[in-house]
């Protein structure tokens, strides 16, 4: 599968060149998510965990001719928002509403690898939420298909399968806030593979407490957007 991506992209690339557009335009390759592909003894993915298999993807970047680059892999901490804040500055597009992507063009020029102190994702649904599950998925496949297990836990309300959850990342921690089950804390320096859960160890109580205000001061920035133009019954 890696291979055929590679071979198409190739295709696309060549193409680009061949009409004389390549030089000229911003090229991002990058992944909605990853997989567990073995991790922990799990196949594929869900939507409510965060391990850094599934949520740190490579993210590649060509920019156009004229934008200043230094060519290398950053370590900068980056989220998917990001990718239309840049296309946004390349184009020079105004987009008229508020939104929360940070432009990447300093970290492509080399002048920081520092854009983000934490990173956040989302997934899973409340119990009842029944219009989040894949019910339309399930009934194309059916219990003898190949993803019918894995489909099947995710139009339950049944836990642990498929509840509601926050992650809030930096560089050194994660903590993930559960809605119905156990919170989740990971100390990156000392287990980076996300064995051991801290969240209860009195240790990490002060990291605790830093997590969750972090997180909240992210939940709060980003939860109310007014739109720019008035209503028009106004």
């Amino acid at each position: 599968m890696c291979m055929r991506v590679d071979h198409q992209f190739g295709l696309i690339v060549e193409a680009m060149k061949e009409a004389g557009l390549y030089d000229d335009s911003a090229v991002f390759f990058f992944s909605d998510h990853g997989d567990y592909t073995g991790d922990f003894g799990i196949v594929e993915k869900t939507q409510n965990t965060f391990a850094d298999c599934l949520t740190r993807v490579p993210f590649a970047v060509k920019p156009p001719k004229g934008t200043p680059v230094a060519p290398r892999v950053s370590e900068a901490m980056v989220e998917l928002i990001d990718f239309t804040a840049t296309a946004y500055q390349i184009a020079g597009v105004e987009p008229g509403y508020d939104h929360f992507g940070r432009s990447l063009l300093r970290v492509l020029a080399g002048q920081t690898d520092e854009h983000r102190d934490a990173v956040h994702c989302e997934g899973g649904r409340r119990i009842g939420e029944t219009q989040a599950s894949e019910m339309q998925s399930m009934s194309a496949n059916t219990d003898t298909g190949l993803y019918s297990p894995r489909l099947r836990l995710q139009i339950t309300d049944a836990p642990p399968y498929h509840s509601k959850a926050v992650m809030t990342r930096t560089r050194d921690f994660k903590y993930v806030l559960r809605l119905y089950e156990t919170d989740e804390l990971y100390d990156l320096r000392r287990d980076p593979a996300e064995r051991v859960n801290v969240v209860d160890d009195p240790g990490y109580a002060s990291v605790l407490a830093e997590m969750k205000e972090r997180m909240l001061r992210w939940l709060h920035e980003t939860s109310d957007v007014v739109p720019r133009d008035a209503d028009r019954r106004w």
